[in-house]
């Protein structure tokens, strides 16, 4: 149900029909007595009009046409239209999600980590947030092609290559190869005849040398066994069919820059190859180059990155093409599209999209390391939450003298509630904004966390469990009556409204407001209605609002990703 789409238009139809300019601007109102949706736009088209703001309110709710949706209107303020939703109209929301009317092919590109290396919390956000947003737009009807552009190309597998070879070494695990990276990287750092070398494997690589594609064939399965068995633990929908390494773009590197050639966008500048475009300028004024090849022949991650484009847009036909990378490629990424829209690569009609995140922060507010200053490797983040979740839950367990539960289902809800509190704690903050990661607030049962949705979710599945009923015999519409049930419908009947804002403008954070909302109306629908005790019709109505609550709770815990469970 597309509630604000739906007041929008007839609030603007009121407009157009009083001879006024402007738009609703609808939002949800900010407090359940003051209805549960507010119209802004009155004061800005009384301004254009030069007309009193509350008169005009008057006539808009005069002339509005919301028969059978609204069943109550009034003017607050200096001229806002508080709107109260009927009864009858909330009761026809769905709790699954509706597919659109006008389906997309959109491109998400996530993860994208660097291989011959472990993953660390680094790489979670873009995991995570990409993950999210894929999922609201599959739920809507859009065709999601996913991309994990893993770094699995260039100068650091040159290095590697070349100090493997030195020493005669022979790899068969992720460890392994993380101590020859760090030892390559030193070498590199400080050998200049060890540089130069690493240098000529990669082009020795990219011109596809057989034995060297052997070995790096090799790095890359290993690599990505790892990167596949962190995203079966964390529940990400990645696999080997949606990787889009860095290498798959070698073959078409030259093309791109020839494209760009033809279309006289190339300056050479000190041997490099070079767009200059108006819009990027130092601070002194100067012209920024957009480097598409080195001097020495060699290609950058712009390059790769229009080729991306190529394929993304040319054989994908993307609609849309967005990035979950963090914020310090906002440049980089600016200029990509910018060129890419220079040469034609990209069009008007297709909408390129950087989505940017912040950082993940210790308590000290520094980049979240280990005592010794590396990143803290994901499994182990993964293992330690599991650990935790699963002290927390035999704590609960002793305090509720509850031993119906065995080791094996501790286990799952470890699992479950583990992987979750660190995924939603994540999802939860502004993807733009960086965070304090804390262990005790992702794990509490109260406030905005994965536990407290998580056991919302098991209270409304006991009810049922108690009450020995068959969730699936009650009817899927009922027309709230008493002022809880009804608050607590009207949250339910936003849920599309909420993932279709989640889809457009991609922060997570949005759904898990929206869920902790959900679960706090139903706590007090709870706490102030009967249910099992109630006489049947009332019984009945209520039991059908506690289910549509789980399942909203379920759907949008799948959309993030997250598992639920029957009881905690």
């Amino acid at each position: 149900m597309h509630i604000r789409s739906l007041l929008s238009e007839r609030i603007e139809a009121a407009f157009t029909a009083l001879g006024l300019e402007g738009q609703a601007l609808l939002q949800a109102a900010s407090r359940p007595e003051f209805g549960d949706y507010q119209a802004n736009g009155v004061m800005a088209a009384a301004k254009r009009a030069g007309k009193n703001p509350r008169d005009v309110a008057q006539q808009v709710i005069d002339t509005l046409d919301l028969q059978g949706i609204a069943k109550e209107l009034a003017i607050a303020g200096p001229g806002f239209i508080n709107i109260t939703l009927a009864p009858e109209f909330i009761a026809q929301a769905s709790t699954t999600p509706a597919h659109t009317d006008n389906p997309q092919c959109v491109v998400v590109d996530y993860s994208g980590p660097n291989l011959a290396k472990e993953m660390h919390v680094g790489h979670l956000r873009s995991t995570i947030i990409g993950d999210c947003i894929a999922r609201v737009l599959e739920s809507l009807g859009h065709r999601v092609i996913r991309q994990n552009h893993v770094g699995d190309w260039g100068t650091q597998f040159g290095m590697l290559l070349t100090y493997m070879a030195d020493q005669g070494a022979a790899s068969g695990s992720l460890s392994d190869l993380e101590n020859f990276y760090r030892q390559a990287k030193q070498r590199f750092d400080e050998d200049e005849a060890f540089q130069q070398r690493s240098r000529q494997a990669v082009v020795a690589l990219q011109s596809g040398e057989p034995s060297m594609l052997q070995q790096w064939q090799k790095f890359i399965d290993i690599s990505m066994s790892h990167c596949q068995e962190l995203y079966d633990r964390l529940g990400i929908d990645l696999t080997d069919q949606n990787m889009d390494g860095e290498s798959s773009y070698n073959d078409d590197l030259k093309n791109t820059v020839d494209h760009l050639a033809a279309q006289n966008l190339l300056t050479e500048s000190d041997g490099a190859q070079c767009v200059f475009l108006d819009e990027f300028k130092s601070k002194s004024g100067e012209a920024l180059p957009v480097i598409v090849q080195k001097s020495d022949g060699g290609f950058l991650y712009s390059t790769s990155d229009l080729a991306c484009l190529r394929r993304r847009i040319g054989d994908f036909k993307a609609d849309r093409v967005l990035y979950f990378v963090d914020a310090r490629q906002a440049l980089h990424f600016k200029q990509v599209f910018a060129v890419a829209a220079a040469a034609g690569i990209s069009n008007p009609a297709v909408e390129l999209v950087h989505m940017p995140f912040g950082t993940m922060l210790g308590k000290d507010n520094k980049p979240f390391k280990t005592r010794q200053g590396a990143l803290v490797k994901l499994s182990d983040l993964l293992d330690e939450a599991m650990s935790r979740a699963g002290q927390l839950l035999q704590d609960r367990q002793v305090q509720s003298k509850n031993p119906d539960i065995d080791d094996a289902e501790l286990a799952r809800l470890a699992q479950t509630i583990g992987i979750g509190a660190v995924k939603y704690a994540d999802l939860s903050k502004n993807r733009t904004s960086d965070y304090v990661f804390d262990w005790d607030q992702m794990l509490s049962f109260d406030g905005n966390t994965a536990p407290y949705l998580l056991y919302a979710y098991s209270r409304a599945r006991s009810i049922f469990t108690r009450g020995g009923i068959n969730p699936a015999t009650l009817p899927t519409q009922v027309v709230s009556v008493d002022e809880p049930e009804r608050r607590l419908a009207v949250v339910i009947a936003g849920y599309q409204d909420l993932l279709e804002q989640v889809a457009e403008e991609g922060y997570p954070h949005q759904l898990c407001a929206y869920l902790y909302e959900l679960a706090g109306r139903f706590t007090q629908f709870y706490e102030q209605c009967p249910i099992l005790n109630s006489e049947d019709e009332v019984k009945t109505r209520r039991l059908a609002l506690t289910k549509q609550t789980g399942d909203v709770l379920a759907n949008g815990l799948s959309l993030l990703g997250i598992g639920v469970a029957e009881r905690m």
